[in-house]
């Protein structure tokens, strides 16, 4: 599985990631989206993230249909946040021709957007993104290797915390990029950890 984010400024890159999935078989495409949204939200309401802020999202927009928005929506009501996000889904038309999207929500009809329309074409922008980071995810993960990387240069970092960091956010420039609340999110990375990531790649001359 796979998430990206977007904001007013464009996609945050930092606060990409990536899914293993650990319980789900590869073929239940709805057990594989109820184990990414558990997962994703758990991990936040563990840290108490503030519901206004940049970190909790005013819209999760899912890859799928009737069914993968129905099955997020029960997770979202199991975790008891099914009022504090907004969620809709995105599905191929026919013959999947893009601008023949047919979008989901909760409560409401299935509804399209006209072609012209700079509202769907952003949200045509999102869903691509989402499938470019997910094919470069598989791919990185079907080749298995660690590799070389800038992240061989700092001290400490060894190969377990180097996958957990390209694991979470998906290249070593997005770790670059990344502020140091979004590195102490990564699985396996402590705060001191965190902050020596963070320093070298912000050390002022």
């Amino acid at each position: 599985g796979a998430m990206i984010v977007a904001g007013p400024e464009g996609f945050r890159k930092s606060a990409y990631r990536k899914f293993n999935i650990k319980t789900a078989a590869k073929s239940d495409d709805f057990g594989m989206m109820r184990e990414v949204i558990t997962r994703r939200f758990s991990r936040a309401l563990s840290d108490e993230v503030d519901k206004q802020g940049e970190d909790w999202p005013d819209l999760i927009l899912i890859d799928g249909g009737l069914g993968q928005l129905s099955a997020v929506q029960e997770i979202l009501k199991e975790l008891n946040i099914e009022d504090d996000v907004c969620v809709a889904s995105i599905a191929k038309g026919p013959d999947r021709n893009a601008g023949r999207e047919k979008f989901f929500m909760p409560g409401k009809d299935m509804f399209q957007l006209p072609v012209n329309d700079p509202v769907l074409h952003y949200l045509q922008r999102l869903r691509d993104e989402a499938h470019r980071f997910a094919i470069g995810a598989h791919r990185t993960r079907r080749i298995g290797q660690v590799g070389v990387s800038v992240l061989d240069e700092i001290p400490g970092i060894g190969a377990n915390r180097k996958r957990a960091l390209l694991n979470h956010f998906g290249s070593p420039k997005a770790v670059q990029e990344a502020g140091l609340p979004d590195l102490e999110r990564v699985d396996g990375i402590s705060r001191s950890v965190a902050q020596k990531i963070y320093s070298f790649f912000h050390q002022t001359s």
